[in-house]
C-alpha cells in the first residue's frame, strides 16, 4: 500500500463514497427535478473503470466504500462491480463495503449483496404514508420499498433508515417512524435537507426542518440521552431510553460537522468532490483513461486533489436565503 491520504488539516481520508450512476427510478422532490436529463453512457465510468478507480483508493488507504447513486441498483450488471470489490474485503485492505439505496430493488439483490460481503445498507425512506410517499418520490411505490427492506433483513443485512426532515411533511410521523424502526430493530438517522440542484418550484426554506427542532420533538415523547459515539461519519447520536434505540442526526446546516470529515465523493463520471458543499472538484477520468497500463498518474491526481480539500462547507440557511446552494443535483454527486 502507498502512503496514506492526508488532507491539509491533518485528516486521514479513509472513506470513499462512489456514485455508480446518476439515474434513479424515483424523482424525490429534494433530490432532482421530475424532468431530468441524464448523462450519456460514454461519459460514465465503466464497471471495469470503477473497479480500477476504487482499487486505487483502497491501495492508498481507503478502508470504507459506500456505493450510491442516483439509485445504484438500477445500474446494469452492478453486481459485477460489487463482486469485484469482495477481493479487497477478503484481503483485509477494505474494512467495509456498504450501500445507500432507495430500497426499490432490494428484493432483487439482497441475497447477492450479502454474498458479495455487504453487511449494512442504508435505505432512504421519509414517510410510511403511501400517498405522501408517492408525492415525495413522484414515481415510487411504498410497498415495493417495504418488501425490499423485508428481503434485506431476511438476507442478514443490517438496515438503517435515513429520513430527510421535511417541514410540514413528515413532522407528524416522527413517533410513528421511530416506533416502526424500533419494532424492526433498525437504526434511524434524520438528515437536514441540503441546498443542492435546481429543483424548480421546490422551496428549500419552506422544506427546511432544523434537527434542533427534531431533537426537541423527541424530548416531548421520549427520554433522550446524548451519546459520545461517532462512526467516522457526520452523524451525532442519541439514545431513546424508552426504546433503547439509537437515533442519528446529520446536521450540515444547524451544526457544521466538518472537523472530523474523513471522506471524499467520486461521481459516476470520475469527478472527485473533496466536499459535498463546495464546487471544487478534480477530474480523475482523464488520468484513468489516458494511462490504462499504469496507475501512477491516477495516484498523483488523487493525491493532488486531496491537498485541495477545504476545512468545511458553506451551507447556510441563517440569512433566510439558500446560501451555499450547489448547482449540481444530489444524484450527480451521490448521497
Amino acid at each position: 500500500m502507498t502512503a496514506p491520504l492526508i488532507d491539509p488539516f491533518a485528516r486521514a481520508i479513509t472513506y470513499l463514497r462512489v456514485s455508480v450512476t446518476d439515474r434513479c427510478d424515483f424523482r424525490c422532490v429534494y433530490c432532482m427535478s421530475e424532468d431530468m436529463t441524464f448523462l450519456p453512457k460514454k461519459d460514465l465510468l465503466t464497471l471495469e473503470e470503477l473497479d480500477r478507480m476504487c482499487s486505487t483508493f483502497v491501495n492508498m488507504g481507503v478502508e470504507k466504500l459506500r456505493i450510491t447513486g442516483g439509485e445504484p441498483l438500477v445500474r446494469r450488471n452492478i453486481m459485477t462491480f460489487f463482486n469485484s470489490m469482495t477481493r479487497h474485503l477478503d484481503s483485509g485492505a477494505l474494512k467495509e463495503l456498504t450501500l445507500t439505496t432507495n430500497g426499490s430493488q432490494l428484493h432483487r439483490f439482497a441475497d447477492d449483496l450479502y454474498a458479495a460481503g455487504v453487511r449494512r445498507v442504508n435505505v432512504s425512506l421519509d414517510t410510511l404514508d403511501e400517498d405522501k410517499f408517492a408525492k415525495v418520490t413522484r414515481w415510487g411505490r411504498l410497498k415495493q420499498v417495504l418488501n425490499g427492506i423485508d428481503a434485506a433483513q431476511k438476507a442478514g443485512l443490517r438496515v438503517k433508515i435515513n429520513a430527510v426532515a421535511l417541514k410540514g411533511f413528515n413532522e407528524p410521523e416522527l413517533p410513528k417512524i421511530t416506533e416502526w424502526c424500533a419494532e424492526r430493530d433498525m437504526d434511524l438517522t434524520w438528515i437536514e435537507v441540503m441546498p443542492m440542484g435546481d429543483i424548480g418550484n421546490e422551496d428549500r426554506l419552506d422544506q427546511y426542518w432544523s434537527l434542533e427542532d427534531v431533537r426537541k420533538e423527541y424530548e416531548k415523547h421520549y427520554s433522550v440521552t446524548d451519546l459520545a459515539e461517532r462512526t467516522g461519519g457526520p452523524a451525532r447520536y442519541v439514545r431513546l431510553e424508552d426504546t433503547g434505540q439509537k437515533i442519528g442526526f446529520i446536521t450540515p446546516l444547524s451544526h457544521n460537522f466538518c472537523e472530523s470529515c474523513n471522506r471524499v465523493r467520486l461521481t459516476c463520471t470520475g469527478e472527485l468532490y473533496m466536499c459535498l458543499g463546495q464546487e471544487d472538484m478534480a477530474d480523475l477520468r482523464a488520468p484513468l483513461r489516458d494511462h490504462p497500463d499504469s496507475d501512477k498518474s491516477l495516484e498523483e491526481a488523487i493525491r493532488s486533489a486531496i491537498t485541495l480539500k477545504p476545512k468545511g462547507h458553506d451551507f447556510d440557511y441563517s440569512r433566510q436565503a439558500v446560501d451555499g446552494q450547489m448547482s449540481r443535483h444530489m444524484s450527480h454527486t451521490g448521497g
